[in-house]
């Protein structure tokens, strides 16, 4: 990390944490408005809220979003497990050659000159930042420019994924629990993995109850824990954290998956916070009970996703440290990046015990 980036995070801090105090409550400025590391309570705990783009690709040719070749632009954050999420839908889907996809930086920068706000940011060049790309589309300099370009008056969240309609230049969606839905149906005549379905009607049951533990204790858990700001809420996350992992754990001492034999979109939607536990949730967000690394099955469970054709692709481990521990100040202030563990999960795995 450059010493420019380090002054530039040095000055974020200094936009983090001005506060103003209101009866019991505290207020926060623009600066961290629109970022999910203030989504915190009156208690100190973090609530993260809703999307607010929630229109709907469908494989219906008259419907107003088709799913037609070379429409849509994925634009991601390998940083973001979220966006990982829909990345790696088009990975395995094989629908990565019909939509296409660009990363923004890892690092916060500021969004607008005539205001505070930090947030996702596009480089200037190919080369300024491997792995990240300009936005050729629409020129924008950051993806709050992309929300204002689809809303003018936009007062949300400006985060990744975005789904983009190329055709009507707007913001189709920015859930990513409903795109990778859309990925896994909505595009089959034009995947090259057609017959892969990660949402099986049979277990659909089963996947529904499971992402809803698992968003609950880990996916959101980890954050919770890490954007907290008081005590009690921190440790109520910290527990339910190591409960739904010792639940995974448990679950993936019987079967390969998380539902079964079978892949699914559960095992994506989990993996995309596992890969990242050890490197960054351990430390940066404070979940040290125990690493992944201690737990037999869901260490080789997130070697054997890993290793799923297509996935290796879709991580990107420098972007995913440089983003939380340079995007973090009132975490991190001095935008320090650990050189450790870098965990080999392209090792062998024993999962292939469950094979028939």
């Amino acid at each position: 990390m450059s010493y420019s980036t380090i002054v530039s995070n040095n000055c974020f801090l200094s936009l983090a944490t001005k506060f103003t105090a209101r009866g019991s409550r505290l207020q926060c400025t623009l600066a961290m408005a629109r970022s999910a590391v203030d989504e915190t309570s009156d208690s100190g705990a973090f609530q993260r809220t809703a999307s607010t783009f929630r229109n709907f690709v469908s494989k219906d040719s008259n419907s107003q979003f088709p799913a037609e070749s070379g429409r849509y632009h994925l634009y991601i954050s390998y940083a973001c497990p979220w966006a990982s999420r829909c990345l790696s839908y088009l990975k395995i889907k094989g629908l990565d050659h019909a939509i296409s996809f660009s990363s923004v930086k890892p690092i916060w920068g500021r969004t607008k000159e005539s205001d505070e706000h930090m947030g996702w940011v596009f480089p200037d060049s190919n080369t300024e930042v491997p792995g990240a790309d300009p936005d050729h589309l629409n020129g924008a300099k950051s993806v709050r420019q992309l929300y204002e370009i689809a809303s003018p008056n936009y007062t949300g969240k400006y985060t990744v994924p975005v789904l983009w309609d190329k055709k009507l230049n707007t913001v189709v969606n920015n859930e990513s629990a409903e795109i990778i839905r859309m990925f896994n149906t909505e595009f089959n005549h034009i995947a090259k993995n057609p017959d892969l379905d990660l949402y099986p009607s049979q277990l659909r049951a089963k996947i529904d109850e499971a992402n809803e533990w698992i968003y609950s204790g880990i996916n959101n858990g980890v954050y919770r824990c890490g954007f907290a700001k008081k005590q009690e809420p921190y440790e109520e996350a910290f527990k339910q954290v190591y409960e739904a992992l010792d639940r995974c754990e448990e679950i993936l001492g019987k079967d390969r998956y998380i539902c079964g034999d079978t892949l699914t979109e559960t095992d994506v939607r989990l993996f995309v916070t596992l890969i990242r536990f050890d490197e960054v949730y351990a430390v940066h967000f404070k979940c040290n009970k125990k690493l992944l690394r201690e737990y037999p099955n869901l260490f080789n469970y997130t070697k054997d996703i890993y290793q799923v054709s297509g996935m290796e692709s879709t991580v990107d481990m420098n972007h995913i440290k440089q983003h939380y521990y340079g995007s973090h100040p009132s975490i991190n202030p001095f935008g320090i990046v650990p050189r450790g563990p870098n965990v080999d999960y392209s090792s062998p795995h024993d999962r292939h015990r469950f094979s028939k």
